[in-house]
């Protein structure tokens, strides 16, 4: 069975910029919560935070739920600290899809001490937070846990010929009426098919410089397995 894809693969095969990367390592290292967000099926949602997660450190715990408010309950109550893992806010009937209360109930429990990844279909920024607040009823203060956005486009056709970008990485500092008050830190230039950055993360600067330059290395040289991965996440860790 193939392996999954590590972030470092993703830079390697263009999905996501060494930059962009790096602040997504940064955001999860730091607990951040996050929502991975495509219009089409087969964008790279699930692929995208399954690198993501992989990127935290092994004392982090990662909790999938499937929507059963016994185990949200549960969690709440242990306050085990760590990732909620949402297959998708999604109204279609896939056992790790939740919609409506069950959602509710997970901005609940992230008053824990839990941080939050999963996914949506969503167009854009606004479209993100009009699916969590108007689409399923989370409160503005609720909604505000949440720290970064990344959105993908899939490109191309046939099985053969799909190729994804990571096209904007959004860092949220808060929900006011149901709209985020952001910042476009990331972006994919469709036309000349490169990726820039727009403005400033809140990360540590130093650090992102860093780790972008280590993925830019380690994604030219084709180290990309996960090996390859725990390898330099742990020198970095060393540091």
């Amino acid at each position: 069975m193939a392996e999954a894809p590590t972030i470092l693969e993703l830079v390697r095969n263009g999905t996501l910029s060494a930059e962009m990367a790096a602040t997504l390592w940064t955001a999860a290292e730091e607990r951040w919560s996050w929502v991975v967000s495509a219009v089409p099926r087969l964008a790279g949602k699930t692929t995208l935070t399954n690198a993501m997660l992989q990127l935290l450190p092994p004392d982090v715990a990662v909790h999938r739920l499937n929507g059963d408010e016994g185990q949200m309950d549960r969690l709440k109550e242990a306050a085990l600290g760590g990732y909620l893992v949402v297959g998708e806010f999604s109204r279609a009937p896939v056992p790790t899809y939740i919609w409506g209360a069950p959602v509710r109930r997970v901005f609940e429990t992230l008053g824990g001490g839990y941080s939050l990844a999963t996914a949506l279909h969503a167009p854009s920024l606004q479209g993100v937070f009009d699916v969590i607040c108007q689409g399923n009823g989370v409160g503005d203060e609720a909604a505000s846990r949440i720290d970064l956005v990344v959105y993908i486009r899939l490109l191309g056709d046939g099985p053969d010929g799909l190729w994804r970008r990571v096209a904007e990485v959004h860092e949220v500092d808060r929900v006011e009426g149901g709209s985020p008050v952001a910042r476009l830190v990331h972006r994919w230039v469709e036309g000349e098919d490169r990726f820039e950055a727009v403005a400033a993360s809140r990360l540590d600067g130093g650090r992102l410089a860093s780790r972008a330059a280590a993925l830019r290395s380690m994604a030219a040289a084709g180290h990309t397995s996960s090996l390859d991965l725990v390898a330099m996440l742990d020198e970095d860790r060393g540091r």
